[in-house]
């Protein structure tokens, strides 16, 4: 396997990517025991599922890692972490616990103390450091979904709403402003778009995620995602969308199981590392 270099310390000692991911592993085998104890259903999102499909483990080159789930699990996952996650191990951050979460990152980001990572990302940095350095700890990402519709007439009035308070929200957070009420209204929008088209067909990225044209965005048969099914990812198993080449057509590209070129096989998201 190709070696993928994150940093190199002082000493001449490095940190690769597959350091991080072996972090990472070890983060979604006990978030995944927490999930299956308490029969909460998440799958892997995004590059974690292709990464699942096409190498049955991480991308060699990607330094994150994705997990999804439905809003209405999602609550219970936040109350469920607070008994059930070793606090000697991890902490989370999320809307529902800290004033000063992004709300237009993924819907949760659970740390591994005693480590640290800076991002890449300077526009959306985290403002939530009340435990100190593991406050910037390594993360998993925990995206929500919820019902939509797929009439477009329907999903955009609602989608641009969230989309147009996006750069307000950017800016007062970058000019040291926590924009509580635009914070509650952007939630608000999101849930209730959820709660009115609650049983649908559809599912998809919560309106609190604005990073995709309105014009396309991340919507899914729920039947192509649901029930999970658990699949071969490094050494253990871990759950994919139950139809996975549907799900990652729309997520990926239909071109998924094509490796990009080698000047684009490279970690996106690590500015400063330390494990």
């Amino acid at each position: 396997m190709e070696k993928y270099v994150l940093k190199t310390k002082k000493d001449g000692s490095e940190i690769t990517v597959r350091d991080v991911q072996m972090t990472l592993l070890e983060m979604l085998k006990d978030i995944d025991q927490i999930c299956q104890k308490h029969q909460i259903p998440y799958w892997l999102n995004g590059g974690s599922a292709l990464g699942a499909v096409r190498h049955q483990g991480f991308i060699p080159w990607d330094d994150d890692a994705d997990i999804a789930m439905m809003q209405s699990d999602f609550k219970r996952f936040i109350d469920v972490l607070k008994t059930d996650l070793p606090k000697d191990k991890y902490l989370f951050q999320c809307y529902y616990t800290h004033d000063r979460y992004n709300v237009l990152i993924p819907g949760m980001k659970i740390r591994k103390r005693n480590t640290y990572i800076k991002e890449v990302n300077t526009l959306l940095r985290n403002k939530c450091k009340d435990e100190g350095r593991d406050s910037d700890g390594v993360f998993v990402d925990v995206f929500v979904y919820d019902y939509c519709s797929n009439n477009r007439f329907v999903d955009l009035p609602f989608r641009m709403f969230n989309l147009i308070l996006m750069p307000l929200l950017i800016l007062l957070d970058n000019i040291g402003i926590n924009p509580k009420g635009l914070k509650r209204v952007f939630m608000r929008n999101a849930l209730l778009y959820g709660r009115l088209n609650h049983g649908s067909k559809y599912i998809g990225f919560d309106l609190t995620w604005t990073f995709k044209t309105p014009m396309k965005p991340f919507i899914f048969k729920k039947e192509d995602i649901f029930p999970v099914q658990y699949v071969p990812f490094e050494d253990t198993m871990l759950p994919i969308a139950n139809h996975p080449h549907e799900y990652l057509c729309t997520a990926i590209a239909p071109s998924y199981m094509t490796l990009p070129e080698e000047s684009k096989r490279f970690a996106k998201h690590t500015a400063d590392i330390d494990l």
